[in-house]
């Protein structure tokens, strides 16, 4: 069949900020699927709000609309546009909502613009959980016995018939949002009021719970002649309970027996079939560990975050194929862009093992409720790739970035004094729980009766048990073996005091044929199975080091200056390599590079590479502060560091270097010191004055900072911070209260450039992640911008800075320096989508030898734009109950939005829509706040100034009052939680929550 001729123009709904069910694998798909359709010589439109990705580049659509993700917004869009199509299955639970927003309004037929792909009475049919149960029953698949319900007492009508517990899992929302499983009427009947708010459509399925039953996944692909392949199916390491995207899962599925594996794809492809899917789809279901039955549990009609994983894991494009089915193409007459020979209708093959496993934000929020359900709280995920199971599960582990001790004695990161209890509630640390029962004696019977995991699994993990406790007995005899099923040296270190005898791993592709076609793909792995490298040098070539997987603090935007850095490389006349582990993400997409490595982020996984490549030297600017904490190993090992030196990265870095430099400069900094130990932590905040800033050394996203008021918090706070940063220095600043503004500077090794000052609106002690940035700077004065450029300038300078660094400042009586990042940061996407200059590809150049004059650009601060951007932060609060809500130096926010307009007040309340999810007031609304801001003259002024109507509530209070009266809750308790009454009404019915009364002030500006 053809690709369409009817269509020239189409439009592309992206997925909007990151937020925990929906992150970077929808930029992922985004970017491959806008590519796909530019190759096939369409027109692409994006509308996409959220400036940290490579789907929002210049590059990757023919136009990008970086303007709010809602049904005004979209509709002024495709009106100017006029597109001729619309794709929505790419943009996650936000496009498919949107288009079906869109058609129920009429603009998709007021301006004639077709639907591509999966049609939305399929959308309809697989998201409205009534029609799928429906078809189900009509094509004779199982499902649990369920009801759709729109009020709390059918729902407790219908659980006490069936019996608890039952699942609730609301319609038309993303990772689980607002679901849960219930024990009991008390349960359900919270659940169902959080749900039903939550839910577009008002409207929850409730279902009888087949938590325990093995949770597996097809990622499954059909065209437009109804030729269906699966590309990949994935098993839960967890049972069914747990959401996919907090559950280890392997890949292919491995306690299935072949029957089982039958009926279940063929269920899958039947399902796509009835529901007439066109393009990628993930089918989830349930099988009974006891007997061949099995349930249907739900279906994504669009690509997901296990789309992203499965395309990684196996190498076959998803999005890419998926959206040229889109345009009329089929799996017949697409050729493999891994194989290049076989077809996208040959279903890929694996000769490898893929662990994946997720990333929680629970080693920053150590209140966070850590229980584990249907609700998903991962921010991201990491994938190993091994020759079994042990060895891709224990390379995922070694990616994490969590507690190192811990993964490398492989126990948990607390004290479990009842095991028993631990394997019963699944948590962040089950996994390495399960490792302590196994030592501690438990048997695999007794650990499977509570935990329901399969013993297949479990008896995987006592052979990884049984090679760390004989390691211990016998380094000689078994270093072989435990390299071969995963160990690296840092774990084997752990056990023994014996001098390792070092060994290399071997190098397989990922070709999606194992092995049994010609392939050229430039996706490696590592392995000690086998003795034949498959892997060559490529010679010219640099490395390029990743940010591994996507936490608070440390987001897409590292994916983003990655990719950009490769592309300059590559343009510079070199080859470039990644070395990453994160399947969401763009830069482990095979195509970007000239080489993928799929490994740990861990010196000697790095220094295994570079010995077989010989890289001409490596790049760390770009992966966040993982890359940057490799530094000081890799150049000890004889590497070469391009752009700024070890010797410039400790300068920013250590605190006693980098006060040395300001006093040299003579630049201002908050008085201060470092301390290892309470007692001297103690003398120093007496010197200084409370308050005092206390924050480790060498940790990215403000982890265990805070602003401490005396003896008693600093000795609370300093706990968490040791914790954070062992054998790492505390630092302890004097506070100043002030206006807070940062640069990102690029520099050739003499000369600077600024591409722009960026002002916060909240003041100093919230961290820079969480606070809104404007662009240009609103209340600076022309002095103070150039103090700064001329601070900035100087400290580039003298660092010796080659690419890129950040810089953070406060504006008080005088302008002080608050710290020096060495690296890309947060704000370049952001800064580059604005200024329209390519900022982390121009810091690439500047490090691969160029200067100013032959990249056309003059030192000193540019001349901004005549337009106002604003970047705002978006949090996921409502799926981490128990972390606080109030800002803080600790960064929470998961993602943000930009607004751009001609002036301030506009651009913000761009920024607001889909960050806080402000759309303005009304005249009449009500703003519930809390006494200490009603007694705030400045903001009872702003609240009558936008004709609003306050009504004083104190954090406890459940608010009696129907959620479209209220513009916005406002509470700036210290101390708060997403649970605490007042805010639980806000983030349970999307009703905007401001913690911050700097925030609130700039809010209430917003018409």
């Amino acid at each position: 069949m053809p690709k369409l001729t009817n269509i020239h123009k189409i439009a592309v709904i992206g997925s909007g900020p990151i937020v925990i069910g929906q992150a970077a694998e929808f930029d992922y798909a985004g970017s491959q699927a806008c590519l796909s359709l530019k190759e096939e010589g369409y027109q692409v439109v994006l509308i996409n709000s959220n400036p940290a990705t490579i789907m929002t580049d210049d590059e990757i659509a023919d136009k990008v609309y970086l303007e709010p993700l809602t049904l005004e917004s979209v509709s002024a869009i495709l009106a100017k546009e006029r597109p001729d199509a619309l794709l929505p299955t790419l943009g996650g639970q936000t496009g498919l909502n949107l288009a079906v927003e869109l058609d129920d309004a009429g603009i998709l037929a007021k301006y004639n613009i077709q639907l591509l792909g999966t049609g939305l009475a399929t959308i309809k049919q697989a998201e409205d959980r009534e029609s799928f149960k429906e078809l189900m029953q009509k094509i004779g698949q199982p499902i649990p016995a369920s009801k759709t319900v729109h009020a709390v007492q059918a729902a407790l009508d219908f659980a006490h018939e069936i019996g608890y517990p039952v699942i609730v899992r609301p319609a038309y929302t993303l990772g689980g949002t607002g679901g849960g499983i219930a024990a009991n009427t008390a349960e359900l009947q919270k659940i169902m009021v959080r749900g039903l708010s939550m839910s577009p459509a008002n409207e929850c399925l409730i279902e009888k719970s087949i938590a325990g039953f093995k949770e597996i996944e097809y990622e499954v692909m059909r065209d437009n002649l109804g030729d269906k392949i699966t590309v990949c199916n994935m098993e839960n390491f967890d049972p069914v309970g747990i959401h996919t995207g907090d559950s280890i899962v392997f890949a292919p599925s491995q306690t299935l027996n072949d029957t089982e594996y039958q009926t279940l794809r063929q269920a899958s492809l039947d399902i796509i079939d009835a529901l007439d899917i066109k393009g990628g789809c993930n089918v989830q279901l349930a099988q009974d560990p006891n007997s061949e039955h099995y349930y249907v549990i739900e279906v994504n009609p669009r690509v997901s975050r296990s789309s992203a994983l499965a395309s990684k894991a196996t190498g076959y494009p998803i999005a890419k194929i998926a959206a040229k089915i889109a345009v009329g193409l089929n799996l017949s007459e697409l050729r493999n862009p891994v194989t290049k020979t076989t077809y996208a209708a040959f279903e890929p093959a694996l000769d490898y093992v893929v662990a994946k496993i997720p990333r929680f934000p629970f080693d920053k929020f150590n209140t966070a409720e850590r229980k584990l359900g249907t609700q998903m709280k991962a921010t991201g995920e990491v994938m190993g790739i091994g020759s079994t199971i042990e060895e891709s599960l224990l390379k995922a582990l070694q990616s994490m970035e969590i507690d190192q001790a811990a993964i490398n004695q492989l126990k948990p990161s607390t004290v479990t004094p009842d095991l028993a209890a631990a394997l019963h509630t699944s948590t962040d640390d089950r996994l390495l729980v399960i490792f302590a029962a196994l030592r501690a004696g438990y048997s695999v019977d007794k650990i499977q009766t509570l935990t329901q995991i399969d013993r297949f699994f479990l008896d995987k993990l006592a052979h990884i048990v049984t090679l760390q406790q004989q390691l211990a007995q016998d380094l000689t005899t078994n270093y072989a073996t435990a390299k071969k099923f995963g160990f690296n040296d840092a774990m084997i270190s752990a056990v023994t005091t014996e001098p390792l005898p070092g060994s290399a791993p071997v190098y397989k592709m990922v070709d999606t044929c194992a092995g049994e076609f010609a392939s050229s793909t430039p996706y490696f792995y590592s392995t000690y199975f086998g003795s034949e490298n498959e892997s060559q040098p490529l010679g010219n070539s640099i490395l390029v080091i990743g940010s591994g997987p996507i936490r608070i603090g440390q987001g897409v935007e590292f994916d983003y200056t990655t990719v950009h850095c490769v592309q300059a490389i590559q343009q510079a006349g070199y080859h470039a390599i990644i070395v990453n582990n994160n399947p969401e993400t763009v830069s482990t997409d095979f195509s970007i590079s000239d080489k993928l490595y799929f490994e740990p982020l861990t010196l000697e996984s790095v220094l295994h590479i570079a010995e077989l490549e010989q890289p001409l030297g490596v790049i760390v600017q770009f992966g966040g502060q993982t890359a940057i904490n490799l530094t000081a190993g890799l150049v000890a090992n004889g590497l070469k560091i391009l752009g700024t030196s070890l010797h410039g990265i400790e300068q920013t870095e250590d605190r006693h270097q980098f006060e040395a430099l300001l006093q040299h400069l003579n630049v201002k900094q908050p008085a201060g010191n470092t301390a290892t130990s309470l007692a001297a932590a103690s003398k120093i905040a007496a010197k200084i004055g409370y308050p005092v800033m206390v924050r480790p050394s060498f940790v990215l996203g403000g982890r265990a900072m805070a602003i401490v008021h005396d003896k008693t918090e600093l000795a609370h706070y300093l706990t968490n911070a040791l914790h954070a940063a062992p054998e790492q220095p505390i630092l302890i600043d004097h506070y100043v209260q002030g206006l807070e503004c940062e640069v990102d500077i690029l520099s050739d090794g003499h000369d600077v450039f600024i591409p722009g000052i960026m002002e916060h609106i909240e003041g100093a002690g919230i961290h820079s992640g969480d606070s809104i940035a404007v662009y240009p700077p609103q209340r600076l004065t022309a002095a103070q911008q150039a103090e700064i450029v001329s601070i900035a300038t100087k400290i580039g300078q003298n660092v010796h800075c080659i690419g890129m660094m950040n810089i953070q400042f406060i504006v008080a009586d005088q302008v002080y320096v608050i710290e020096v990042n060495p690296r890309a940061s947060r704000t370049v996407p952001f800064m580059s989508k604005v200024t329209k200059l390519h900022l982390a590809k121009i810091a690439t150049r500047l490090i691969l030898g160029a200067n100013f004059a032959e990249l056309g650009l003059t030192p000193g601060l540019l001349t901004p734009p005549n337009l106002v951007a604003i970047k705002a932060p978006v949090f996921s609060f409502t799926k981490l109950p128990g972390i606080s809500t109030a800002l803080s130096p600790e960064m929470k926010s998961t993602g943000e939005s930009i607004g751009i307009a001609n002036d301030y007040a506009t651009a913000l309340g761009k920024a607001l829509t889909d960050s806080y999810h402000f759309h303005g007031s009304h005249a009449g609304q009500f703003v519930l706040l809390t006494p200490t801001l009603a007694a705030d003259t400045t903001v009872l002024q702003e609240i009558a100034h936008a004709q609003l109507v306050p009504q004083v509530l104190t954090a406890d209070t459940v608010p009696e009052v129907a959620a479209e009266q209220v513009a916005l809750v406002a509470n700036t308790n210290d101390h708060q939680t997403a649970a605490d009454p007042l805010n639980y009404f806000a983030l349970s019915q999307n009703i905007p929550l401001f913690t911050a009364k700097d925030t609130l002030l700039a809010a209430l500006t917003v018409n």
